[in-house]
Order: structure tokens, then C-alpha cells, then sequence
């Protein structure tokens, strides 16, 4: 390759200077900490060692843990595709009124933080769940006759609610725009519709029932929040117990190397949905959805159309319908003394942090998530949307999933390598109050990036040159020429930042204050203290941040450039 080629190759100093701000962040911020764990993993004392890993070996409990973790994963992708899979046919053949509200709501529950889906599973199925409370009075039972907290059911149960607008959405999308002609053709051939779906339909929608399993695999792999409130102690994934070993037990050389074997199980499954993304994909020609979609004329289509959402809806909106609920009328009479109780300081301790106050703080680190993930997440769209095709090109291979890394990290491990990491100058940040919109920026700004970046790829380059060839500095074309564009994906992209920090509690948990909760962390802690009050107030703060979160989500759908977008 010739000089003049290579340098025309190689990026500006302009993107250089760009590229600084992202990779300096997860230099610092993300491979730094990893490495850390790493090094206390195998490296204790400076030289390789691998007493770390003989407790993995000699004992039982942590290989079981790794089973269990492996295995309730494994059920949960099944049964979350066993309910998705009828809905998504539904969602990509048919049209029925409200499709469009009803697919925001299925899609409602996946968005939610994990400590409001444990929450709201608690106020449906718990012992004073609305369920129970309802059979007790109508059977005159002096017990709950549902006796699911704390068992593995409750946590399968948990996890299919969470996962199954994955396969929804995912493969739903994928076979809304399948061309029927296929079928078709097949059928003037003779083929039935078993056959038809058999031979056709199933190969083509292969691809995307593997990716969407995958990813529903791994959402469960790393499971914390719905197996440390809803399994209690006798129920531990990696996730979990990375956390008890470095918190509760504060042994952190055995945190470290379970984070390793975590990460490696991690790495591994990307690895393998990216591979078979590559051999599965297969070249189509899509038609578009309203091209392919009908009415359910059959009483036989209506039956199953109707039949399935119904399922649906019961299944996804009556854990958080019964939250809502809950918080007003637990203790007998119905009311607003939960929400009023936030604002109470219950102990007359002037140490004592107020519940709202976690209202608070989650909103201050939000707002600092939001700032510096706007800096980042900018920074890193435009440098991959570079105007030089070829060199846009070089860079996305390179740069584009070192900056999804994050997203296929775990939070608590994210957390535990802040702990051994920032602790020392000059990142000596493990009590400062940055620590957490830090981690939580690490999680938001890929969303922010995906929000961007396809709008920044699709707009006209001429559009910038027209403006700079009338005399516009670059500083004009990026605020007459560029924002303008970019202004409902901004808008998009801000609204991913706050609710992820609003809703972040795996790194959370453990790398917070004690007098600064975030509002996951002060839900946590009410519903693992006694009594009704402290129960109560554990709702009223989940209720706040379903609202919180359910109304982002659903401006987030309503900004979308239709279905530009990446997430």
C-alpha cells in the first residue's frame, strides 16, 4: 500500500482529538477497573497465582451457583420464548385495534427497573400481595394460600415478564416484513400450512429467534436485582454472589475471580451471537409490514388473536397494575399515606436520610448521567459518522464495538472494579459522590450513541458544505445545520440517559453512600426491613419510578424518526 493511500486511510487529527473523549473515559473508567479485577484475580501479589481459583475448585457451592445460574437462565430464554413467540406472530400477520398501545405496553415491562419488577411481583404474588389478600377474603383462609416468595417459580416467573417484549419485538419485526409470496408459492405447490411454516418460515425466522434468545440468555445469565430480592438467600446467580462475597463478606480475591469467570462466560455468548449472526444471516427480499399484516376474519383467527393478547396483557400489566394498587390500599384503607410518609422523618435522627431524599439524589445523578453522557455519546457519533466514507469505515470496525463493551458487562462487576480500582490517586474516587453518575454514564451513553448515530449517518453531507461554502463557521453549521436534524434524537437520547440512572441498582448497590441512596437502593432497603410502614413506602418509591420510567419510554416512542434507531 502506497503512502498517499495509507495516510488517506489514517484518521485526521481532528478525529483523533474527537476519538480522545470516549476512549479516555472507558480507558479510565471501564478497561482500567476490568484489569484490576483481573490482576487481583490471578495476579494477588504481583506474579501470576492461581490459589484464586482453587475455592471454584474445591467447593461445591460456587460450581452449583454457576449451575444455577446457567440453568434458570436457560428455563427463563425457554418460557419467555414459549409466551413471545405466539404474540410475536400475532404482532407481524394481523391488525387489531389499539396495535400500536398495545405493543408500548407489552414492550412496558422490559424497560423497568429491576427492583420494580421485584417490587411489583412482590404486591401481586407476595404473602400480602393483592392475589392472596383477595383469595384469604373470598375463602375465609387464614394464610396465604400462594406461597411463591422466595422460590424459584416467582423468579422464572419475573424473568419471562422481563424478557418476553425481547423476543416480541425482535422477532416479531423481523417476520412482519418476511415476503408471504414465498408461502405462497409454496402453497400452489401443494405444500399445507405445516409444511409452509416447517420449510420456509421457521429457516427464515431462524436467525432472529437465535439472536433474540441469546440476548434474553444473557439478560438472565446476569440476573441481580429480581434474584436477590425475590430468591432471597437461599438463591444466588454469578451476579449475586459476586456481590455477597464483596460486600457482606468483604472477600474480595474470591469477588474477583468469580467477575472473571462471569466476564469470560459473557464474552463468550457475544462471541457466539455475533458468529452465528454472520452464518445465519441469509440475503431476503422484506416487504413492509402493513403489506403483509390482516384482519382476523375467522372466528378460529379471532379466538387465537384475542385469546393470546389477553394472556398477554394479565401476564405483563397485572404486576405493575397491582403495584399501583398496592401502594394506595395496603393496611386496610385506601389512601396516600405511603407517599405522605416519604417526606417523614420517622426517627427524629438528624442523620437519618428521608426517603424522598433518594427522589433527590436519583434526580441530581441523573442530571450529572445525562450531562456527561451527552459529552461522550456525541463525541462518539460523530466520530463514526466521519464525512470520509472510507476512513468512517476503518474506524466503525475498530471503534464501534469497543464502544458497546459496557452494555455486555455486568453492572455489579462494573461496581466491584470500581472498588479495587478507584481507591487510590490520583482516581481516588470510591467516597466521592462522582463515582455513581460515572458508572451510570458507562452504562447510558452506547444508548445515546445508538440514538444518534443512524441520523447522523443518513443526513446529506451537501446540506454541510452548501452552509460552509456561504461563509458558515463550523460552529453555525453545527447549530443551524446539524442540530436541527439532531434535535428529536438528542431529545431521545437524554430521555435514555436519565431513566437508566433513575432505574441503575446492580453497580449502585455497591458503590453508593449510605447517606446518598439512589432510589433502587432505598427500595431495596425498605423491603428488606419489617413492618408495613417501611413495605409501604418500599411501593409508593417503586410507583415513582415506574412513572418515571414509563413515561420516558413512552416519549422515547414517540420521538423515534419512525423506526430509525437502534434500540
Amino acid at each position: 500500500m502506497s503512502t498517499k493511500r495509507l495516510s488517506a486511510l489514517l484518521p485526521s487529527p481532528g478525529l483523533l482529538a474527537l476519538a480522545l473523549i470516549p476512549l479516555g473515559f472507558l480507558t479510565l473508567f471501564y478497561f482500567y477497573p476490568l484489569f484490576e479485577i483481573f490482576k487481583l484475580s490471578l495476579f494477588p501479589g504481583g506474579r501470576f497465582a492461581a490459589d484464586g481459583l482453587r475455592p471454584l475448585l474445591e467447593k461445591t457451592y460456587y460450581l452449583r451457583v454457576l449451575w444455577f445460574t446457567i440453568w434458570q437462565a436457560t428455563v427463563s430464554t425457554l418460557g419467555a420464548l414459549a409466551l413471545g413467540l405466539p404474540a410475536a406472530y400475532i404482532f407481524a400477520r394481523y391488525r387489531f385495534p389499539g396495535k400500536s398501545l398495545f405493543r408500548a405496553l407489552t414492550t412496558l415491562p422490559f424497560v423497568m427497573p429491576t427492583v420494580v419488577v421485584a417490587t411489583a411481583f412482590t404486591a401481586l404474588l407476595g404473602p400480602r400481595g393483592v392475589l392472596n389478600e383477595a383469595l384469604m377474603q373470598a375463602f375465609g383462609l387464614d394464610a396465604p394460600p400462594i406461597a411463591l416468595q422466595g422460590t424459584i417459580w416467582i423468579i422464572l416467573l419475573a424473568h419471562i415478564f422481563y424478557n418476553t417484549s425481547v423476543i416480541i419485538r425482535m422477532v416479531g419485526g423481523f417476520w412482519a416484513n418476511l415476503d408471504p409470496r414465498l408461502g405462497a408459492a409454496a402453497a400452489t405447490l401443494g405444500a399445507g400450512p405445516w409444511a409452509r411454516f416447517r420449510h420456509i418460515t421457521a429457516p427464515l425466522l431462524l436467525p432472529a429467534i437465535i439472536a433474540a434468545s441469546l440476548l434474553v440468555f444473557l439478560f438472565n445469565f446476569t440476573s441481580f436485582g429480581v434474584i436477590l430480592i425475590l430468591g432471597g438467600p437461599g438463591f444466588a446467580t454469578l451476579e449475586v454472589e459476586i456481590y455477597r462475597s464483596a460486600v457482606r463478606l468483604f472477600n474480595l480475591p474470591v469477588a474477583a475471580v468469580l467477575a472473571l469467570v462471569q466476564m469470560a462466560f459473557t464474552l463468550t455468548l457475544m462471541a457466539i451471537y455475533t458468529r452465528l449472526q454472520a452464518r445465519l444471516t441469509t440475503r431476503l427480499d422484506f416487504r413492509p409490514g402493513e403489506h403483509t399484516q390482516k384482519w382476523p376474519r375467522t372466528l378460529g383467527e379471532r379466538i387465537y388473536v384475542y385469546g393470546v393478547l389477553a394472556i398477554l396483557g394479565v401476564f405483563l400489566l397485572s404486576p405493575l397494575a397491582a403495584l399501583v394498587w398496592r401502594s394506595f390500599s395496603l393496611g386496610g384503607e385506601f389512601g396516600i399515606q405511603h407517599y405522605q410518609n416519604l417526606f417523614v422523618n420517622r426517627t427524629g435522627s438528624i442523620f437519618f436520610v428521608t426517603p424522598i431524599e433518594a427522589v433527590r439524589n436519583s434526580l441530581g445523578f441523573a442530571a450529572v448521567t445525562v450531562l456527561f453522557s451527552l459529552l461522550i455519546g456525541v463525541s462518539s457519533a460523530y466520530l463514526l459518522a466521519g464525512n470520509d466514507r472510507r476512513k468512517r469505515g476503518c474506524l466503525s470496525s475498530i471503534l464501534d464495538p469497543i464502544f458497546m463493551l459496557p452494555l455486555g458487562t455486568s453492572a455489579v462487576t462494573l461496581g466491584f472494579g470500581y472498588i479495587v480500582a478507584l481507591d487510590e490517586p490520583p482516581l481516588n474516587l470510591r467516597t466521592s459522590l462522582l463515582i455513581i453518575p460515572i458508572a451510570h454514564t458507562l452504562i447510558a451513553f452506547p444508548f445515546v450513541l445508538r440514538a444518534l448515530l443512524p441520523i447522523l449517518r443518513g443526513m446529506n453531507p451537501n446540506l454541510r458544505e452548501a452552509a460552509s461554502s456561504l461563509g458558515a463557521s463550523p460552529r453555525r453549521v453545527l447549530r443551524h445545520v446539524d442540530l436541527p436534524i439532531l434535535a428529536r434524537a438528542l431529545v431521545v437520547g437524554v430521555i435514555f440517559a436519565f431513566t437508566i440512572s433513575m432505574g441503575e441498582f446492580g453497580a449502585t448497590l455497591l458503590i453508593s453512600r449510605p447517606q446518598f441512596p439512589t432510589l433502587p437502593v432505598a427500595i431495596y432497603r425498605f423491603l428488606g426491613q419489617p413492618g408495613l410502614s417501611n413495605y409501604g413506602q418500599a411501593l409508593a418509591l417503586s410507583v415513582i419510578l415506574l412513572l418515571t420510567t414509563a413515561v420516558g419510554f413512552l416519549a422515547i416512542e414517540n420521538l423515534r424518526y419512525g423506526d430509525i434507531g437502534e434500540f
